[in-house]
């Protein structure tokens, strides 16, 4: 059921749930300060509610209402990209929900660069927790018609077009002291967030070997271990040669395939789609072409993953937990 935005921000100030644009993936929203509008999310997403949500707000003034430190480093990288596809995972007011922050004693802010999003907040008011909508693990939307496709026309959308980043938001906590952990790649690189704080990722020190930083490490969205699949089976390849000589091996079986491949050179028997050698438009393109061909409903989907690099790792971490090699 697509609503405009003025029925979006009427939906959320009842306690309801929108589907909502931004630019890397749809998002279930919910009002952030409400929890039973938030446990609508883990019902609707079948997602167990130990895994805490992203708060999307409006304005970088806004987080202090949310945390109880904004350490320079932070501030730093909110002003450099935000808006845009980066969360910052900072400690945690008291009275913010626990709902959302999934027993955490941190929360997850970010302020999304697509306009749409930016008109619900900043004209409604509001701060939504918004994990992707789709079912728990399934591959997250990236149009409206995906939202519909995975949740069924009961939930409201918020049509906003395609999203333009495409996968989910680079994460990085950072603690009181200044430190900082990625704790999900995105297309904001490691290497990005390093320059802008002026030193290096602090490594993660496990109590057991008596380390000085034996902090846990937050629990945020996007970890498990299977998670953004399509329904069909997907099967990975480090080369061309390998999917299509598994094409082949499957074929002779009696079991259909699709194929997405980066780039030219020689393709397999089966219908296929290629994506330019580039790893933005791979993450623009990566969910929407996978929805095309689990559309397909062949036996197995095969793809061909991009090079070991790390201008390529947000795209390899998706797929990784997408399929199996």
């Amino acid at each position: 059921m697509r609503v405009s935005l003025e029925q979006a921000i009427a939906e959320l100030k009842q306690g309801g749930v929108v589907a909502i644009p931004t630019e890397t993936v749809y998002g279930l929203a919910a009002d952030a300060t409400n929890d039973s509008a938030l446990r609508k999310i883990f019902a609707i997403k079948q997602r167990p509610a130990d895994h805490p949500l992203i708060v999307h707000i409006g304005d970088i003034n806004q987080v202090q209402d949310w945390v109880t430190t904004f350490p320079d480093v932070a501030i730093a990288l909110a002003s450099t990209f935000w808006p845009g596809p980066l969360t910052l995972v900072l400690p945690a007011q008291p009275h913010v929900s626990r709902v959302v922050r999934g027993d955490e004693p941190t929360v997850a802010l970010r302020i999304p660069k697509h306009p749409v999003a930016l008109a619900l907040l900043t004209q409604g008011g509001l701060s939504v927790a918004a994990p992707s909508a789709n079912l728990f693990t399934q591959l997250s939307p990236t149009t409206a018609a995906h939202v519909e496709a995975g949740l069924g026309e009961a939930v409201p959308v918020l049509d906003g077009g395609a999203c333009d980043v495409g996968i989910e938001s680079t994460i990085v906590s950072v603690n009181a002291d200044g430190q900082w952990q990625l704790l999900r790649p995105g297309m904001i690189s490691e290497q990005a967030i390093a320059v802008v704080a002026e030193r290096a990722a602090h490594p993660h020190v496990p109590a057991a070997t008596g380390g000085d930083a034996a902090q846990p490490i937050p629990k945020v969205p996007g970890q498990h271990a299977l998670h953004y699949s399509p329904r069909t089976p997907l099967l990975l390849f480090k080369d061309r040669a390998s999917l299509k000589q598994e094409n082949e091996r499957l074929q002779l079986a009696g079991l259909s395939c699709a194929a997405m491949l980066l780039g030219d050179g020689d393709v397999p028997n089966c219908p296929h789609v290629n994506l330019p050698n580039s790893p933005d438009k791979v993450a623009e393109l990566l969910y929407s072409t996978l929805h095309d061909l689990d559309a397909m409903k062949v036996d197995r989907l095969l793809v061909e993953l991009p090079p070991n690099l790390p201008i390529w790792l947000a795209v390899l971490d998706r797929l990784s937990r997408a399929g199996y090699r």
